[in-house]
């Protein structure tokens, strides 16, 4: 797993927490605009999850199509379970967000009303 995984996931718990809804909403001045930004942020992180694990498991495929050759790899069960027991993405990306670690902007033009 790397660095920057484990670094997210030890700060943030695997359960859902409650979250004021007010503190989402005073960060942008619109919740629903909160509520994208996370969801956009929860999106790549899952991505970038998928390719890492996608990668790490790859070294263990079988490119041969023998009923033989199948069998339980060890390493490739923990990663996976590694993986598993790591936080939501959007549980990762709502925690971004609370501590101000998500850039955004937005995307405006101000000339169109002028």
């Amino acid at each position: 797993m790397s660095l920057l995984r484990r670094q997210l996931s030890i700060s943030t718990s695997n359960n859902i927490e409650t979250r004021d809804a007010n503190e989402l909403k005073n960060k942008t001045g619109n919740l629903y605009e909160s509520i994208a930004i996370i969801a956009k942020r929860a999106n790549q992180i899952n991505i970038s999850l998928k390719e890492e694990l996608h990668n790490k498991l790859e070294e263990f495929a079988s490119h041969t199509d023998s009923l033989e050759e199948i069998h339980e790899n060890k390493e490739q069960i923990e990663i996976s379970r590694a993986y598993e027991r790591m936080p939501n993405p959007a549980l990762l990306a709502t925690q971004e967000f609370i501590e101000d670690k998500i850039y955004y902007r937005k995307n405006e033009d101000q000339d169109l009303f002028k």
